[in-house]
């Protein structure tokens, strides 16, 4: 059994997630406030659930993390960045930005896929992280193009550790373009992991791997602590 949260009961240690049925589950219900979302970040924890679940506190062992050292750009994929970057540069069509709008990075990630229905992003989610992004915790990577948003990326950011969530495409590559300008920025102020959560063929082809809890523990504990990135919004500009 896991155990039940209140609005005031906190996380039980990480240790006691499961380890058979629902690996990496630890607890149920509280909330998705600012409070209790940082809470859960700074401890390895993070929310999934799905519609009509209660809301559902997972520590996966192991995590899916990318080291943003590792982050593998195709032949293809090279190509597309620099047209884009070109294009930004001299105020083209295509322009890379940073919490242009986060909301909407956030309910392009929510919306159905062409392979399937829309993703465990619901109303009560989009809510709790536009809550952290309007304390600067969370923040959006967006690709554009003729002013319309047509890719991006989204997480939270504590210190010197950055924990993704999601992405999203509308044109091709629009999502591993947001995702390298995403990890360029990262890597230059010093972040060396990026938290993917659980594992995916897709992370992997793109430098993501596995590692263990205790792992990814040891090194969150001490990014935490570094000092707060806060130019986000002028860096898709410079």
């Amino acid at each position: 059994m896991i155990p039940w949260l209140d609005l005031h009961t906190p996380f039980p240690d990480v240790s006691r997630a499961l380890t058979g049925e629902a690996p990496g589950l630890l607890a149920a219900g509280a909330d998705l406030s600012p409070r209790r979302l940082l809470d859960a970040y700074r401890h390895g924890i993070f929310p999934w659930f799905s519609e009509g679940q209660p809301i559902l506190w997972w520590s996966t062992d192991p995590r899916m993390v990318l080291m943003t050292d590792n982050f593998k750009l195709s032949d293809s994929l090279h190509k597309a960045i620099r047209k884009v970057e070109r294009s930004a540069a001299t105020d083209g069509r295509w322009q890379l930005r940073f919490d242009g709008d986060f909301e909407g990075v956030m309910r392009a990630c929510a919306a159905p896929r062409k392979d399937g229905p829309g993703t465990w992003i619901s109303d009560e989610i989009i809510d709790g992280y536009t809550g952290l992004h309007k304390l600067g915790y969370a923040h959006s990577s967006e690709l554009w193009c003729d002013g319309e948003l047509v890719g991006g990326a989204y997480g939270v950011s504590i210190g010197r550790m950055f924990y993704g969530e999601s992405m999203f495409a509308r044109v091709t590559d629009g999502s591993k373009i947001a995702l390298a300008q995403l990890v360029r920025f990262l890597k230059e102020r010093g972040v060396k992991m990026i938290d993917c959560q659980q594992e995916t063929r897709h992370l992997a082809s793109l430098g993501a791997a596995p590692i263990s809890r205790t792992r990814f523990l040891a090194h969150l504990r001490g990014a935490i602590e570094e000092p707060q990135i806060t130019d986000w919004r002028t860096a898709a500009t410079q």
